[in-house]
């Protein structure tokens, strides 16, 4: 006859108890915008880890978890009215946390949600999960005030969190925020926040940005806003950034040949930013005239081309830049789209097949070449791409597309990456 083991303890040994749901106890509160979740997503979690949750903060309140998209400034630079709150309270003597969002997140134990936070991003990410141009973030990178935390051949990533925080300060010195009360702010945050100490420099960097300015032949230029500013001291020229005018060459300005190509590549980014068109693509021919072995000039000059309307010209011109410079991701991925407007569906797809070819991760390449399979009416040959968009990116609006038509797809039984949010 066959006895079943049972397996007994030690008798010093107690059987483990179940462990506390991690707040339980909490009285919770969130300010800022957060990088993982809504408010109403964040409330409704912490709830369900045992904790309670307030719209408003009060001295019963036991912890404040901070937003880590943008810093939680308010629309007058000042900190949030929360986190203005909570900190007095703290003054007082009362025992409050205050929890960056990827703390508290890494107390919930999801770490997949901690990721988000400091995910990686490309310009066109970016660009789509901060309602910002393309244009504009590669000017940030220009200027020092993001710095890209890994390069794959040209193709720079981003941390989310930072373009996030240059982006929310760049809104209020806009809105008319003075830099000297957001220097003021910033100091004030980091006295109730961690990691704030970069946040400083960006300013200092953003604040000269937006009062760069250029004479051409019309007089002085901001050209951020593209308002003219009365010239009253013409002497003063030399203080000012100083692009040759339009229409005029090159050849007046007085400066060697790579000098010549980065003025007119920069002004002709600054005029792209602007939405002068005509203008940016004359400034970009202007670069070339110095140095048309340049493959990133030809990039740009490809995108005003595009925007302007000239999807041949555009095609052409990203077609120049990978040729001189054959794992041009950025490029290459373009080059797929403006195929793909042109009716050109195999060339487009050769074009995303090549990008793929050297990063195999590109995931704006496996978006495009996903959607255009989908157009096509080749859904089930998209799914992959999809999936493969998914596993780099799981909060953008791409992501959600993404999602949307895997659930059309196929069932999410079968999808091999989440398809619910």
């Amino acid at each position: 006859m066959l006895h079943t083991a049972v397996e007994t303890l030690p008798a010093n040994t107690t059987s483990p108890l179940e462990s506390s749901p991690a707040l339980q106890g909490e009285r919770l509160s969130f300010t800022g915008t957060l990088a993982s979740m809504t408010h109403r997503q964040a409330m409704d979690l912490a709830e369900q880890h045992g904790g309670a949750t307030t719209h408003n903060v009060s001295k019963q309140t036991s912890m404040l978890v901070v937003g880590e998209e943008g810093w939680p400034l308010e629309p007058d630079g000042n900190p949030s009215v929360k986190l203005r709150e909570v900190t007095e309270w703290r003054q007082q003597g009362l025992d409050i946390k205050v929890v960056p969002e990827s703390e508290w997140l890494h107390l919930l134990g999801l770490e997949e949600r901690r990721r988000d936070v400091h995910r990686l991003l490309t310009p066109a990410m970016l660009s789509q999960s901060l309602n910002v141009s393309v244009g504009l973030i590669r000017h940030w990178e220009r200027i020092g005030l993001i710095k890209p935390v890994k390069k794959v051949f040209r193709l720079p990533y981003f941390d989310f969190q930072e373009v996030a925080c240059v982006r929310r300060l760049s809104e209020l010195l806009q809105a008319g925020v003075s830099q000297h009360e957001l220097e003021a702010n910033l100091t004030r945050l980091q006295s109730m926040l961690p990691g704030t100490e970069r946040s400083l420099a960006q300013l200092t960097l953003l604040a000269r940005d937006h009062h760069v300015l250029i004479r051409d032949e019309a007089g002085i230029l901001e050209p951020l806003s593209g308002q003219r500013l009365f010239d009253f001291d013409p002497d003063s020229a030399a203080a000012i950034s100083h692009p040759v005018p339009l229409g005029e060459g090159p050849k007046l300005i007085e400066t060697p040949s790579s000098a010549q190509h980065t003025d007119w590549l920069e002004r002709g980014c600054h005029l792209l930013e602007e939405a002068r068109l005509t203008d940016a693509v004359e400034a970009f021919r202007c670069a070339l005239m110095s140095d048309a072995s340049n493959p990133e000039t030809h990039f740009h000059l490809a995108e005003a081309l595009y925007r302007s309307g000239n999807l041949g010209g555009a095609f052409e011109r990203f077609h120049v830049a990978v040729e001189l410079d054959q794992q041009y991701l950025e490029a290459w991925t373009q080059l797929g789209c403006v195929a793909a407007e042109l009716g050109q569906t195999q060339s487009a797809l050769d074009a995303f097949d090549i990008a793929l070819q050297s990063h195999a991760d590109y995931p704006d390449a496996h978006f495009h070449k996903a959607e255009l399979l989908h157009h096509r009416n080749r859904s089930a040959e998209a799914v992959p791409h999809w999936q493969a968009y998914l596993v780099q990116d799981q909060r953008g609006p791409w992501a959600d597309v993404a999602r949307q038509r895997l659930v059309v797809v196929e069932s999410p039984r079968d999808s091999a990456i989440p398809v619910t949010a």
